[in-house]
């Protein structure tokens, strides 16, 4: 049996875009035997994907913050285990950062990445035993493809399929609701806080609007948000399985350049990208469902494009 390791450890919209590489890939060895290095955090969405055999979690960011401690040590070395319990026909970096190649050198098998002139950090190809040319200016699914094509010897082919089901993921009893996702890491890509509550005010009524959150800093703001716009909800925190379960069920979805848009858009939800500080042609939300851009980098969009791009896609 074929035996591939795959390493996307991060970020959320990373990892989703990693997906249809996944599928593609178990379209082509429909026997083989599919491994995932992922974050801790974002181990349940990777399990959720159908090709799946195996997911490894790591813990880098927490190791990270504590170094030296034993218990940091002891993770490690217990991780280093589960890489090596078996021999790999291909250990395939897309992540193409030095902190994922030292992952991938622990691995028992041929070591695939991106060449110097497409990595994401050159020092990982040292790393590295094959490297392959894949243009840095193709979007990151379309790398993601075409690496793991490379890797293990087939053509890509087909549209993008994240191997998620909105069907399986969603409750059909639920009532109707809209998400609006205002966080996002990076402050140059929030969209103001008064525009999200106009625009949440225009849609109140129609649908119970869900603002979800990641920190402290973000569920303070969903809550200003929900005390301006009538009858919006702020959720509890929940793992990435049941997130996508409640991405999975929204009647539409308006969100910033953030890693559940991605995911609204592997779930083909009807969905408004916001875009102010990224460029949608390299990492912008790519799927089957309905999707409308407003914005770009460096183009902050006003309230009433966003609405007319809902009314296109809902």
């Amino acid at each position: 049996m074929t035996a591939v390791l795959f390493i996307k450890t991060s970020s959320l919209g990373d990892v989703i875009h990693h997906m249809p590489a996944v599928t593609e890939a178990r379209r082509h060895l429909p026997d083989a035997r599919l491994v995932w290095v992922v974050e801790d955090a974002y181990a349940p969405l990777a399990r959720l994907h159908p090709a799946i055999d195996q997911v490894i979690r790591v813990n880098s960011r927490r190791w990270r913050l504590a170094p030296v401690a034993p218990a940091t040590w002891g993770e490690i070395r217990t991780f280093a285990r589960t890489v090596r319990c078996r021999d790999y026909d291909a250990v395939i970096d897309t992540q193409g950062l030095f902190r994922s190649a030292l992952v991938a050198r622990l691995a028992y098998g041929p070591r695939h990445g991106y060449d110097r002139s497409s990595v994401r950090e050159r020092a990982a190809t040292w790393l590295y035993q094959i490297v392959h040319a894949v243009p840095r200016e193709r979007h990151a699914i379309a790398r993601n493809r075409a690496l793991t094509a490379l890797s293990l010897g087939y053509e890509v082919d087909g549209a993008n399929d994240y191997g998620l089901s909105r069907e399986r993921l969603s409750d059909p009893n639920a009532s109707p609701y809209g998400i609006l996702l205002h966080a996002t890491a990076r402050r140059a890509k929030e969209w103001p806080e008064a525009n999200w509550i106009a625009l949440g005010r225009e849609l109140a009524g129609g649908h119970t609007l869900v603002l979800p959150w990641g920190n402290k800093a973000e569920r303070a703001r969903s809550e200003r948000l929900a005390a301006a716009i009538p009858g919006a909800v702020v959720p509890e925190r929940r793992p990435l399985d049941q997130m996508a379960r409640l991405v999975a069920g929204a009647a539409f979805v308006v969100g910033v350049d953030t890693g559940l848009m991605h995911l609204a858009a592997a779930l083909t939800v009807p969905l408004v990208g916001i875009f102010v500080g990224s460029e949608p042609g390299l990492t912008g939300p790519a799927g089957a469902g309905p999707i409308a851009i407003v914005g770009g980098k460096g183009a902050k969009p006003e309230v009433a494009e966003v609405l007319e791009a809902l009314k296109q896609v809902v």
